[in-house]
């Protein structure tokens, strides 16, 4: 039985070929991944057949790329199932040997043909990226409606932006309406005129097609906030098993949702250097604007989260405040982390929540303030909106308050 210096990783034999002298510093970063021991095991002996494979193929660390994995997991028959975990192990491996420079980085693929739309889109892109300074998030909004714009009026064809007619922009609104929410199909109309405006002004059209753009009804206001209830919101809270770091975890991120009505973005990217504990204030960075805001931290926030500080968080060198309870252990990424945690202590409870999702929880803080006495100033502040419009919606909820102002029924006696 042959082991690693760090006793990482049990081998029935000492490892052959060109990745043996990487194993043990590769058993290592898997260790400070949060990769516990049996893990480790399995994919260390995964890299000694691969590095036997390439000894008996004659692949030296020179020549090593990805369409090698890709050759030595079909030939070996770890494409199935029982060994979905080879490819992500791999993946590491090649991480891992280019970070630390034993394996160079690839070169750039081969330029590929691109379409008249795709050159047509790139130079929109960067338009709204260095004319305009648009955010990655509008990109993401705008780019795809332009481009499917372009491919349902040209398709593979030439791409003759003069003969683009107002029937073309009503039409295709239209079937954007029809098949998309009236938020989404809103979105649509934006996008298009934005990047109807833009062939204006390179002069690929005279016309102003622009103004050709119909409106989609998208009354704003009219709904009524969704908010969890106070009995619903005890229970999912209850529902966390703080002995344990997932629950330890998610306690404390289920708080920062009720007490200070955090969006699921803003969670995700707080740091062990967003909490000011001596100030006992919180730095949040608005998902919306991006603006920098101090906000108070409660007591019971301040616990919970310095619980799962002390007693749950895994040990990482990465400086986001929640983290992964499985390896790799890094942050939880992107917002919809977070709806998945609610959605989890909502099903913990059994109880048929009508709403699901985060923001049902800073909908629920909002209406509670509001029943406290609080004015919608004040919960536009801690809500941190950017117009009083958006805070009005929460007026609707005060139904004792509106009671007096409905008017009678005509014929009928009040």
């Amino acid at each position: 039985m042959e082991q690693s210096e760090v006793k990482l990783w049990p081998l029935l034999h000492r490892p052959q070929g060109p990745l043996a002298p990487h194993i043990d510093a590769f058993a290592v970063c898997l260790s400070e991944q949060g990769f516990k021991r049996h893990s480790i095991s399995q994919q260390i002996r995964l890299i000694a057949k691969l590095s036997r494979w390439m000894k008996t193929q004659a692949v030296g660390m020179d020549l090593l790329a990805d369409e090698h994995f890709d050759r030595f997991r079909r030939l070996t028959g770890s494409r199935n199932s029982a060994h979905a975990g080879d490819r992500l192990c791999l993946s590491r491996l090649m991480t891992f040997l280019r970070q630390t420079g034993v394996v160079r980085q690839q070169a750039a693929t081969p330029a590929v043909d691109v379409t008249p739309i795709q050159i047509v889109i790139a130079a929109y892109r960067q338009h709204l990226r260095q004319a305009q300074a648009l955010s990655p998030a509008t990109l993401r909004q705008y780019i795809p409606f332009a481009e499917q714009f372009l491919a349902e009026r040209f398709a593979s064809g030439a791409v003759e932006l003069s003969e683009l007619r107002a029937a073309d922009v009503v039409g295709f609104i239209t079937r954007q309406a029809a098949r998309l929410g009236q938020a989404r199909a809103k979105c649509s109309t934006i996008a298009l005129r934005s990047f109807l405006r833009y062939l204006r002004l390179r002069g690929d059209v005279t016309l102003d097609l622009a103004a050709a753009v119909p409106t989609v009804p998208n009354w704003s206001m009219t709904g009524v906030a969704r908010a969890i209830s106070a009995e619903d919101l005890r229970a999912v809270l209850q529902s966390c098993q703080r002995d344990t770091a997932a629950g330890c975890r998610d306690y404390a991120i289920l708080l920062l949702l009720a007490r200070l009505g955090l969006r699921a973005g803003e969670i995700v990217a707080l740091t062990l250097e967003s909490i000011d504990w001596e100030l006992g204030s919180l730095t949040v960075i608005g998902s919306k604007g991006g603006k920098n805001t101090q906000l108070p931290l409660p007591a019971d926030v301040g616990e919970a989260t310095s619980s799962y500080l002390l007693r749950a968080r895994p040990r990482s060198r990465d400086r986001t405040l929640f983290l992964r309870t499985n390896a790799p252990i890094r942050g939880l990424g992107s917002p919809t982390s977070i709806g998945s945690i609610v959605g989890a202590a909502i099903a913990r409870t059994g109880l048929q929540i009508r709403h699901g999702g985060a923001h049902q929880f800073r909908h629920a803080l909002a209406c509670e303030m509001l029943r406290q006495g609080a004015s919608l100033t004040e919960i536009g502040s801690l809500l941190r909106h950017q117009h009083v419009k958006t805070t009005s919606i929460y007026a609707k909820v005060d139904f004792a308050a509106l009671r007096p102002l409905a008017l009678p029924w005509p014929g009928v006696q009040s």
